[in-house]
């Protein structure tokens, strides 16, 4: 039973159109009520409120007769199936997802390939020219800025920015060799 569904019929028998107006008359109420209760989980609120028409309509009660009013009677089942549902959650252990051993395998690789990036990358600063190397850890590994290098280095400003841009030139050269000789080992 899908609630556009219902919101949309034009035909049908007596007891889709009673249906739809009681839908109509008290759903968005209803879905405020229930959203409300399940901290805005408007997946589960929709759930809830066509179980509840569904049982509405199994009832035979779409309409207000024989003393009994409908509106409240829908947001008591509606409570109901909520509190439900929770009693059903906190009742059962938790549940863990499939994917919780490849989480924790690939917490292992981020540990083994940030280990295996620290040494190409030491690799990499060693082909650099003691300038360009004293560079880089002056300002990126220091966290420093190019006028703070600029001061302890005892160089001008622009000397370090024009060294930095080489440096990581040369360093992204570098990289790629290594990224095409690591896979060139792999291929074998």
């Amino acid at each position: 039973m899908n609630l556009t569904a219902i919101g949309s019929a034009s035909a049908g028998s007596a007891e889709e159109r009673a249906l739809r107006d009681l839908y109509l008359d008290h759903g968005p109420a209803l879905y405020s009520y229930v959203l409300r209760m399940l901290d805005g989980d408007a997946y589960r609120a929709e759930d809830v409120i066509q179980e509840t028409l569904l049982r509405c309509w199994t009832k035979q009660n779409l309409a207000d007769d024989e003393g009994m009013a409908v509106r409240p009677w829908m947001f008591r089942v509606a409570r109901n199936l909520v509190v439900d549902a929770h009693r059903t959650r906190m009742a059962r252990p938790p549940e863990i997802s499939g994917t919780t051993w490849l989480g924790d395998m690939s917490a292992d690789v981020d540990d083994i390939e940030r280990m295996l990036s620290s040494m190409v990358l030491h690799d990499a600063l060693q082909a650099l020219t003691p300038a360009h190397r004293e560079v880089l850890e002056a300002t990126f590994f220091a966290d420093r800025s190019t006028q703070q290098a600029a001061d302890d280095l005892g160089i001008p400003r622009g000397t370090v920015k024009s060294r930095v841009y080489y440096a990581l030139r040369s360093l992204k050269l570098v990289l790629e060799g290594t990224a095409g000789a690591l896979e060139e080992v792999a291929d074998r």
